[in-house]
């Protein structure tokens, strides 16, 4: 179902950068599978963390230095004994969750729009 239109005004509210996971972890206290994730967004934003729950297409070997797509700008999230810094952008797919991603190398920090 298609949600309501907003205006221009709400969607550039959000900040939303490319950055490189730097650093994955299993986060073993989660409910459901999920990773931390360190990534950096350049010198503007700096290193933010999250967790997320991409176990489903997505190892831990395979995730540092790819580049991914986040909002930096929501206040920050307590989940579980780790506190969340930016959202992480994916799409829900079948059994699990894709990244969104630039399909060409980017610099970090660089904005969406």
């Amino acid at each position: 179902m298609k949600k309501d239109s907003v205006g221009f005004d709400a969607f550039s509210a959000l900040d939303i950068r490319v950055g490189t996971i730097i650093k994955a972890d299993e986060f073993v206290a989660a409910r459901k599978p999920a990773f931390k994730l360190w990534v950096d967004f350049g010198e503007e934003v700096g290193i933010l963390k999250s967790s997320a729950q991409i176990t489903a297409f997505y190892s831990l070997e395979n995730l540092k230095g790819q580049q991914v797509m986040g909002v930096v700008n929501f206040e920050p999230k307590q989940i579980g004994n780790f506190m969340s810094e930016f959202l992480l952008l994916g799409i829900y797919h079948g059994e699990g969750v894709v990244l969104i991603a630039p399909n060409m190398p980017c610099k970090n920090g660089e904005k969406l729009g």
